[in-house]
């Protein structure tokens, strides 16, 4: 008896404190990230222009997006508040809030590039998402080709 009085305590301590599901892996917040925007070509440079969205059901405090490129960045970039370069191809912005069924801030990218490609594969996704589940993926994680016409690619 004294064991089983032992597993209902140690039970209910993982419930209020861990918040463990069924399987016994970790609860926590969860919160459906997505970006949508679209990107420019023209003459070496390439311009970003997303609006991060949350569609719940978890608010965030802040998530990381990132920005990959096919091509290499120019040497000298001026990155966007809240935005840093993180490699030769690569720029991450944080996204600011993200309350429950909403928005975050507006991130614009005006990147030089190092050379003047035809063209630019452009990859979009989380990279930091505050340490919740998002169980849908696919709404944010995006690869858009840009091609050197300045026309805009939505996604």
């Amino acid at each position: 008896m004294r064991r089983g009085a032992v597993r209902s305590v140690v039970v209910a301590g993982l419930l209020v404190v861990g918040g463990a599901g069924p399987a016994g892996a970790w609860a926590g917040p969860e919160a459906d990230v997505a970006y949508h925007g679209r990107v420019a070509l023209k003459r070496g440079q390439l311009r970003v222009w997303m609006v991060p969205h949350n569609e719940g059901p978890s608010g965030l405090a802040n998530a990381t997006v990132r920005v990959r490129l096919s091509a290499d960045l120019a040497d000298v970039q001026e990155p966007a508040g809240g935005c840093a370069r993180a490699g030769e191809r690569e720029v991450v912005c944080e996204t600011g809030p993200l309350p429950e069924h909403g928005r975050g801030r507006h991130i614009g990218l005006v990147l030089e590039l190092r050379e003047r490609p035809a063209e630019v594969a452009v990859r979009i996704d989380t990279w930091w998402n505050g340490g919740a589940t998002d169980r849908n993926r696919v709404n944010n994680e995006h690869v858009v080709l840009a091609l050197d016409t300045g026309d805009a690619y939505a996604f």
